[in-house]
């Protein structure tokens, strides 16, 4: 009974948590926009990472069997987790789902210990709570089926609470743990990380004048950054400087996709797409229980201005957040995402509502602090505020139905395994102007004379042998993309690009041919950039000069 009374704001935390999630957990795969998308790369992705690729950047079952480098550029977190879970038998359909719970019970848990630190007990739980319950985050869940959004949503405010014990504490296990989720929310989502990381430079600009640190703490947090950065590396790096090799990364216009101020405020319903019209359209809306706690916060901030400097700069930064948001969500904000850098790689002006859901919870918890339940109306108050905020989210707390299919459903159909597995036929090769048609036989010769026989065959390595009787020509029907390399008889041999297909010549004689996907020079930089971070954290908490720093900053204030 001590146990439940002790850590009762915690249990509540996690049982609404569970509750939020529990319908991820049906057996089936819910029809949302993205949840078909994610069976066919975690298979993909598991299937190449259990035959060695340690990180995975080949699709070799897509593009009708020619491949395609998708996870070079697609964020990797949700496939490692789901390639863990599979090897417990369970299947890549449930992985969705699993994922997005887990997702869903850390990033309330972090919530509530993050925004504990401002509010106290009971407005951190509250500030979870409106978190967990925000309807954007099951338009997240149960309508696009946003894998890798859900877990930044998790990853950022563990971020915010392992750089707000850093600044607090100064222990170097804090500077660890944030560099770690810095990294991990970048694992997550590439896109909501650059969102999440340009909120979390400006929140903490802000705590450098709120608690007055010295310039010692600007060199800690450039130096978090890097190494944040250092560990994301091999996903990010590749994905900037080899986004050229590829087409159909920017398949959206921005300017389609921005919201009217009623569908923020108006609760709506809907499984379609943004940009369609009807009754059917995705919601927007920031929450009647989010919208009412903004208002009230408000309220207070005017009415009882509390004379504590850092409390005002606290909430005077969340609050204008809060309508900078709204403001970019807006068709008015269109000259900013046609004119400011990085602001279209957003791809849609809704996708901020993803950063609402952070402010709104966490000035919901302000309304709590230094709450007194010493009355029993004070006791019901806040319970009735909680029951309120689950009974206006419980409805969207669910999908439509389930697809109760098995896994084969999808990686045994041409229309979900032959394509690149993205709208648009996005991440296919630029030497490819289409999709190529199916090929029986993966080598053949294309000119000349010759057998072919399969010695060994993995997703991105392959062996034959070969008697040619004339100098030939051989096409690999695989997409051409740098990084596959030929080897004849132990020796590398030229690679051509022929109309997007990996071409090479041949000698008439008998040889063996290896053909295998190796890391680009960008790749492997991406790699060093990986393990000297690595190194660096590992011996950080030896370097006894940060607890010296630290505990100088500590004596002067």
């Amino acid at each position: 009974m001590n146990f439940f009374l002790k850590y009762k704001a915690l249990l509540l935390v996690l049982l609404v948590s569970f509750i939020a999630g529990a319908a991820l957990l049906h057996g089936g795969l819910a029809p949302t926009h993205d949840g078909e998308y994610h069976v066919i790369r975690f298979y993909e992705f598991d299937k190449t990472f259990r035959e060695g690729n340690l990180y995975p950047r080949w699709a070799p079952d897509l593009n009708n069997g020619f491949g395609v480098p998708l996870f070079n550029y697609v964020y990797p977190l949700p496939n490692y987790f789901a390639s863990f879970i599979h090897s417990f038998g369970i299947s890549f359909i449930a992985s969705v789902g699993i994922n997005m719970f887990v997702a869903t019970v850390i990033g309330a848990l972090f919530f509530y210990l993050w925004t504990k630190r401002y509010w106290g007990e009971a407005g951190g739980a509250i500030s979870s709570i409106f978190y967990s319950f925000a309807p954007y985050r099951f338009v997240d869940m149960y309508i696009r089926g946003s894998v890798g959004e859900v877990w930044a949503l998790a990853f950022f405010p563990a971020l915010l609470w392992a750089y707000d014990n850093f600044v607090e504490t100064k222990k170097t296990k804090f500077f660890i743990f944030a560099s770690i989720f810095l990294s991990l929310l970048i694992y997550s989502h590439n896109i909501l990380a650059l969102m999440f990381f340009s909120f979390f430079l400006v929140y903490a600009i802000v705590l450098f004048f709120q608690k007055k640190e010295t310039n010692t703490f600007i060199l800690y947090f450039c130096l978090l950054v890097v190494l944040g950065l250092g560990l994301a590396a091999p996903f990010w790096i590749p994905a900037i400087f080899e986004k050229n090799f590829v087409r159909g990364l920017e398949v959206f216009d921005v300017t389609q996709h921005f919201v009217q101020l009623y569908e923020l405020i108006i609760p709506s319903w809907g499984s379609g797409f943004s940009g369609t019209q009807g009754f059917d359209k995705m919601s927007f809306q920031i929450g009647i229980a989010n919208i009412v706690a903004v208002f009230c916060v408000i309220l207070q901030f005017l009415l009882k201005r509390k004379k504590h400097r850092s409390y005002n700069l606290q909430i005077s930064f969340f609050l204008i957040s809060f309508f900078i948001v709204i403001f970019l969500m807006l068709s008015p904000s269109i000259w900013l995402w046609k004119n400011i850098p990085l602001i279209s790689y957003f791809q849609f002006p809704w996708r901020f509502l993803s950063l609402e859901i952070v402010i709104a919870a966490f000035l919901a918890g302000s309304l709590f602090s230094k709450y007194n339940f010493s009355k029993l109306h004070a006791k019901a108050g806040y319970a009735l505020v909680i029951v309120v905020v689950i009974v206006l989210g419980i409805n969207y707390a669910r999908p439509a139905f389930y697809h109760l299919r098995s896994d084969s459903h999808y990686i045994s159909r041409s229309n979900f395994i032959d394509g690149t597995n993205s709208v648009g036929n996005a991440f296919n090769t630029k030497w490819l102007s289409e999709i190529p048609k199916k090929e029986k036989n993966k080598l053949v010769v294309f000119s000349g004379r010759g057998v072919v026989a399969v010695v060994s065959e993995k997703s991105t390595s392959y062996s034959f042998k070969i008697i040619i009787e004339d100098d030939s020509q051989l096409i690999f029907n695989n997409a051409y993309f740098p990084g596959w390399k030929v080897f004849v008889n132990e020796k590398e041999v030229e690679v051509k690009n022929l109309d997007g297909k990996v071409a090479f010549l041949l000698k008439n004689g008998s040889h063996i041919v290896d053909i295998r996907l190796v890391s680009t020079p960008i790749q492997l930089f991406s790699y060093a950039c990986f393990f000297v971070s690595l190194v660096l954290l590992f011996f950080l908490r030896k370097i006894l000069f940060f607890d010296i720093i630290a505990r100088k900053i500590t004596s002067r204030a």
